[in-house]
């Protein structure tokens, strides 16, 4: 099996426990079908550079997995297919990278500095 890590926006209207419930619908997906996943980080909410289907915002989600192509391939469908998810990006990595993402890390130092103000 590949290692995969998974990107992908969802609409902005939807709320945290929704956008949440996204991560783990999809990584049952690649569970159900011979994968599993490593870890899932759910970003937030975040401005987009440029809008996309009318939404200037969105749902960030990360996903860690390690699975067959045919179990992305079709979690990648999925989710092409879903009315919630606007963009989506998969890349084969040779390895994931320990803890946490640079996106999780740079905002837990954000926060950190304005605890210290």
């Amino acid at each position: 099996m590949a290692l995969y890590e998974h990107t992908f926006i969802s609409r902005q209207d939807l709320s945290n426990a929704q956008a949440e419930g996204l991560i783990e619908h999809f990584g049952a997906i690649l569970t159900d079908n011979g994968g599993k996943v490593v870890d899932s980080e759910y970003w937030g909410l975040k401005t987009m550079a440029y809008k996309i289907n009318k939404n200037r915002k969105g749902h960030y989600a990360f996903l860690k997995s390690d699975a067959p192509s045919a179990a992305v391939q079709e979690m990648e469908r999925l989710m092409r297919l879903h009315d919630d998810v606007m963009r989506v990006m998969t890349i084969k990595v040779d390895e994931h990278e320990e803890g946490p993402s640079v996106v999780v890390q740079a905002k837990s130092a954000k926060e950190e500095k304005r605890r210290n103000r």
